[in-house]
């Protein structure tokens, strides 16, 4: 059996390049989309194989059937998904991470939901994949200026879930290197972080607003046990998905939401034609759409009747995009 503990650079092994065959990679393929509906189409093999050889090298396997074994039958199979996400995914995050986007929630979205929650107080959102931690702090960063002194009065709860055990390692800990400050305004450091070492840690206040929590987006019941959001952010993420994979990512958001609730994608995402009810609110440049009923809401559901580029029904008080 493989010692799933990775071996050092320059370890025995590490050296050749392990071919992986037509039917080797239909059977990691449809592994990888059982388990976390992530796609790998068949112009993509070279990147799965690239990304797994050095992972086959670390194991002292030879070949990808004994590989394909170890993650079906092994007794750290559990172990060795994680590790087989951390392969495959790619964790590019950063602090405010297109502005525009953020300042659209910070200025409507957040200032918006802050009046309509004033009498309990109460304010909840999800960061999905949200990798080392920068997209949730940044989001607790945000609430924390806007409340300021009224801060003690709310309950602010923002989570951070991600498949990838290693990366929430990172998010829990809240310490970053220069090169993750990159960007970052220097008041906005000054003011959020203090120098430890090599590292910069998190500002206590604003850490205390964030948990984080290990999730795969495929478990619908892992997600309906989170309980409801105001606010989701999903930011490139789905471009790892097929159709079906997207559609039920985005109809569980939906039912995450709260009847206001307002969701974030990425720049080069779509909820079009996923037949899912929401209505792209703010500026183009936010990527936000509010949630609207299922039924009886008198709009039509995102990409039914709307052509590409067309201004999509806003519910009354919101802004078509």
């Amino acid at each position: 059996m493989p010692d799933p503990t990775p071996r050092p650079a320059g370890s025995s092994g590490l050296s050749k390049e392990i071919p992986m065959s037509a039917e080797q990679f239909r059977k990691l393929r449809d592994i990888i989309y059982q388990r976390a509906g992530i796609t790998f189409t068949e112009s993509k093999k070279y990147v799965l194989e690239s990304r797994l050889c050095r992972r086959l090298q670390e194991l002292e396997i030879d070949d990808y059937d004994q590989y394909i074994a170890f993650l079906s039958t092994g007794p750290y199979q559990g172990d060795e998904f994680n590790e087989l996400f951390n392969k495959i995914t790619i964790n590019e995050t950063s602090f405010f991470r297109n502005p525009p986007q953020l300042d659209a929630f910070e200025k409507e979205t957040l200032a918006g939901l802050l009046a309509a929650r004033a009498s309990h107080k109460r304010l909840r959102v999800w960061s999905a994949a949200c990798s080392s931690g920068e997209e949730p702090y940044t989001l607790a960063m945000q609430v924390h200026r806007t409340l300021g002194l009224r801060l003690g009065d709310w309950k602010i709860e923002i989570l951070g879930t991600d498949i990838s055990e290693r990366v929430l390692e990172i998010a829990q800990g809240g310490r970053y290197t220069d090169y993750a400050m990159r960007g970052l305004p220097p008041l906005v450091q000054q003011r959020y972080f203090r120098k430890d070492g090599h590292e910069w840690v998190i500002d206590p206040a604003v850490a205390a607003l964030v948990r984080f929590e290990e999730l795969n987006l495929k478990d619908r019941l892992a997600i309906k046990r989170l309980g409801q959001f105001d606010v989701i952010f999903c930011r490139n993420v789905m471009i790892y998905f097929d159709d079906p994979m997207r559609k039920q990512l985005v109809s569980m958001f939906h039912e995450a939401l709260a009847a206001d609730g307002t969701l974030y994608i990425g720049h080069s995402e779509t909820l079009r034609d996923l037949g899912v009810p929401f209505a792209q609110v703010g500026p183009a440049t936010a990527f936000s759409y509010r949630k609207l009923a299922r039924a009886g809401s008198g709009e039509a559901p995102l990409g039914a009747g709307t052509a590409p580029g067309a201004p999509t029904p806003a519910r009354p008080g919101s802004k078509a995009a």
